[in-house]
C-alpha cells in the first residue's frame, strides 16, 4: 500500500451482503474497519454465524498505517484462488485497517480456479466500491509539561498550529497531551522545546 507523506486511506462504514452471482454460486461480500486481530476474529465469527450453511468464508485483511501487516485465507478453496484476489482489491483501493470477507454458497457447478479468482476479485471489488473511503493522518502524540504562568505561550502555539488536545490537566503544574501530524511533528517538538520552562516528550 502506498502512503502519501503522513496520509493513509481506510473505510468508515461497514458494508454487508454485497451480492455477486456466477453459475448458480452466490458470493456475498463484507467489509469492516478493523485495527486489531480481536476485531477481525469478532467479525469473522459474526459472518460465519449468519451464514452457517455456506461452503466457504474466505477473507483478507490489512492493518497498520506506516507499517502494515496482512493475511489471506482461502478457507478450503484452491490455493490462492480466494484470499489473494480479495487482498489484491484491498491493495488496488489502497486501503488499510480493513477486513474483507467473501462468503460462498456453492451452486452445484464448478467454476474452476480461473473462475473462482475472478468471482472473488469481483465480489471484493464491488464490496469496496460500496464503502465510504476516507483519508486519515498518521499522528505523533506528545506530552507537554509546564507551569501555569506559561499557559498563554503554550496555548497560543496550540491555537496557531491548530493542534488537537486529547487530554489536559491545568493546575499549578500543567500537562496537556496533543496529537500532531507526523509531517510537522519534528517542527512542533522543536517549537515547544525552545520555550523556557516548557518540556515536551513523545508518548
Amino acid at each position: 500500500m502506498e502512503t502519501t507523506n503522513d496520509i493513509y486511506k481506510t473505510i468508515i462504514n461497514p458494508v454487508e451482503n454485497s451480492l455477486f452471482k456466477e453459475k448458480s454460486s452466490k458470493f456475498l461480500g463484507y467489509a469492516y474497519h478493523v485495527t486489531n486481530e480481536e476485531h477481525i476474529k469478532t467479525y469473522l465469527e459474526h459472518v460465519k454465524k449468519e451464514h452457517h450453511s455456506a461452503r466457504h468464508w474466505c477473507y483478507a485483511y490489512q492493518i497498520g498505517a506506516e507499517t502494515t501487516t496482512f493475511r489471506v485465507n482461502d478457507d478450503g478453496e484452491p490455493n490462492n484462488s480466494a484470499g489473494m484476489p480479495i487482498y489484491g482489491q484491498i491493495q488496488a483501493f489502497e486501503v488499510t485497517n480493513i477486513l474483507v470477507i467473501v462468503v460462498r454458497y456453492f451452486g452445484g457447478i464448478k467454476l474452476g480456479v480461473g473462475g473462482l479468482i475472478q468471482a472473488y476479485k469481483t465480489t471484493a471489488k464491488q464490496t469496496l466500491e460500496s464503502c465510504k473511503i476516507i483519508e486519515k493522518t498518521i499522528n505523533t502524540k506528545f506530552l507537554i509539561l509546564f507551569e501555569y504562568k506559561n499557559m498563554n505561550k503554550v496555548m497560543r502555539i496550540v491555537k496557531e498550529k491548530q493542534l488537537k488536545i486529547i487530554n489536559q490537566q491545568l493546575e499549578l503544574s500543567c500537562a496537556i497531551s496533543i496529537l500532531v501530524r507526523k509531517s510537522i511533528a519534528e517542527n512542533i517538538y522543536e517549537t515547544f522545546k525552545n520555550i523556557y520552562g516548557v518540556s515536551i516528550k513523545k508518548l
